[in-house]
């Protein structure tokens, strides 16, 4: 989905937000019946279109998997699902990346 042309946003967390997941997680998520909710996890952290911070303002925003994210824009931050974007606006060749201190979970992933 990510190598088309089509531009889109990316939430992507760091390797520290993955590593305080709890344990196993990312093992469970990878077998092959698990790749439906891997999918669905993977693309709550996208939103169609390139969108740098300055763009972005507070509301739900809906994401490539369906479910919407909420942003918050401060005056001196930005959080997504009360994750904090610690680096904004990655130029990337279809779109922008903002990397966050936590992963994204999509209602579903957390009933």
């Amino acid at each position: 989905m990510l190598n088309g042309e089509t531009p889109f946003t990316v939430f992507a967390p760091t390797d520290e937000a993955f590593a305080a997941l709890p344990e196993d997680t990312l093992e469970t998520l990878l077998e092959p019946e698990n790749r439906d909710q891997l999918v669905q996890i993977l693309t709550y952290h996208v939103v169609p279109g390139s969108v740098t911070s300055d763009q972005l303002s507070s509301g739900m925003v809906e994401t490539v998997a369906g479910p919407d994210i909420d942003v918050v824009v401060g005056d001196n931050d930005l959080t997504i699902n009360q994750a904090l974007v610690l680096q904004a606006d990655i130029t990337a060749e279809n779109g922008v990346i903002h990397v966050n201190d936590q992963d994204l979970l999509p209602p579903a992933a957390n009933e």
